[in-house]
């Protein structure tokens, strides 16, 4: 994979060629679209996302809207390189639903040497807005 640039790893991720990273199952992201700089994941919270009051954790959309804009920055980087967040700014602005599909997209807004930026939304499949959200990720590179 040190070989491959961040959108080749997400793209044979698709393809089923490499596995999933272990979040999809746990979050129920059930699949995704990568292009240059822009994430679309399909996502459902299930039973086990509740929390005590029965309702959907805020924590499900702020790990969706994680995963999502740190894949649109990993769509920028080139072989070798690799990131992680280091700012996540979230807001829920509706309930997330229970066993209801949802669509969480991101776009990358900035993009040096040392930091991606990315902003993120999840909406219904009929376009109503649940959350929002941008992270800051660091970017790093090999020593050269």
């Amino acid at each position: 994979m040190k070989t491959m640039s961040g959108l080749e790893q997400l793209q044979a991720i698709i393809d089923g060629h490499i596995e999933p990273p272990s979040i999809f199952k746990t979050m129920g992201m059930l699949s995704f679209t990568a292009a240059e700089g822009f994430i679309t994941l399909k996502c459902k919270a299930t039973d086990q996302h509740l929390n005590p009051m029965g309702g959907v954790h805020g924590g499900f959309a702020a790990t969706v809207l994680d995963s999502v804009t740190g894949c649109a920055v990993h769509s920028l980087l080139e072989p070798g390189v690799s990131y992680g967040t280091v700012d996540l700014s979230v807001k829920m602005l509706r309930p997330v639903p229970l066993e209801e599909e949802l669509i969480a997209e991101a776009k990358v807004t900035h993009l040096s040497r040392t930091l991606g930026v990315a902003e993120g939304v999840i909406k219904t499949l009929d376009g109503k807005l649940l959350a929002s959200g941008s992270a800051t990720c660091f970017i790093r590179r090999p020593k050269d």
